[in-house]
């Protein structure tokens, strides 16, 4: 068992298997009392007992299905109202890959409650007793694809948004003590793909990162107080450059007048 101090409560969602059960494992190391968020009660309750075993914390656990406005709401209220939160990892989303004019649109409104809304709802949730207390961190989990529309219009907007929001929230929280960043993985192993429709082995295994590796860099990037952690990513200077010249882009939309190039 650990013998760590309490670092407060961290809330992961999505934390039955995947990047979600290893964030899990590894906060619980780190010393951090757990509210684990999934829709397989089963999965969880056996997660959070193995996590009590080998790190001696407390693990509570709230099976919810986040597309699900009164789970959602429930959600909220639980993790609201404690304040023992620190931490809040928005790791749940849904994937897929479908044309627009042929999606199943209420898959496409499944994918967006819970990728997008119930994210921000959560976010909502925790973010003002975080200021308050001026203590702790939010971790939403993007993807690569937010600056791709090449596996679908759907999934890569709503990872488009968490970026955008996180970025907004980054500003929101400046000069507090609360950080908040946002994880971009690319290809990761886990059962996401097979619930996508999708089988990871047909990509390229030289771009497939183990979800261990994912979570252990995201952690090292929020120790170190990154933004905007790209484990995948060799070289970081291209980071800054994309987002600055993308700052620089948007400063130049604005004028008075249009463009010359628009005249009769």
């Amino acid at each position: 068992m650990s013998g760590q101090s309490n670092k407060g409560t961290a809330v992961v969602t999505g934390a039955s298997s995947g990047i979600g059960a290893v964030y899990a494992d590894r906060l619980a190391g780190q010393g951090y009392d757990l509210v684990l968020v999934a829709r397989r009660a089963d999965r969880l309750e056996e997660l959070a007992e193995k996590l009590r075993y080998a790190y001696g914390h407390k693990v509570g656990v709230i099976s919810a299905d986040l597309a699900d406005d009164n789970d959602v709401r429930r959600v909220e209220q639980a993790i609201a109202a404690d304040d023992s939160v620190t931490l809040l990892v928005n790791n749940a989303g849904l994937g897929g890959a479908p044309l627009v004019a042929t999606a199943d649109a209420d898959v496409a409104e499944r994918m967006i409650k819970v990728n997008v809304i119930a994210l921000t709802r959560l976010t909502r949730a925790v973010l003002p007793g975080l200021i308050a207390r001026n203590r702790g961190a939010i971790v939403n989990i993007a993807s690569v694809l937010a600056f791709d529309t090449s596996f679908g219009g759907i999934y890569s907007g709503t990872k488009a948004y968490v970026v955008n929001f996180t970025e907004a929230l980054q500003r929101e929280v400046a000069g507090t003590d609360v950080t908040v960043q946002v994880v971009l993985p690319g290809a990761t192993r886990t059962d996401f793909w097979e619930a996508a429709g999708s089988d990871i082995n047909n990509v390229p295994q030289e771009i497939v990162m183990s979800a261990d590796d994912l979570v252990d860099a995201a952690l090292v990037g929020l120790a170190r107080g990154e933004a905007v952690t790209a484990p995948g990513l060799a070289d970081a200077a291209k980071l800054d450059a994309f987002l600055g010249a993308r700052q620089g882009f948007f400063g130049s939309l604005h004028a008075n007048k249009p463009a010359a190039r628009y005249a009769a």
